[in-house]
């Protein structure tokens, strides 16, 4: 499945973690995308939307 968010373009993005004694090392951060029945010009259809988009109420459920 794809990792961007089809609403607002999320996508995964680099960081790092770091431990207590400083010791780095390299993580993703990655966007809660689901696959979800969207509503577009009056038919259903399927998308990849984070779900702070759906929570935002940018896409009608359908």
């Amino acid at each position: 499945m794809s990792q961007v968010c089809s609403v607002c373009g999320k996508h995964p993005s680099a960081g790092r973690n770091v431990s207590h004694s400083h010791r780095v090392t390299n993580r993703m951060f990655h966007p809660n995308i689901q696959k979800v029945s969207v509503v577009v010009d009056g038919t259903t259809k399927k998308m990849n939307v984070c779900t702070k988009c759906m929570k935002a109420g940018k896409v009608q459920r359908g």
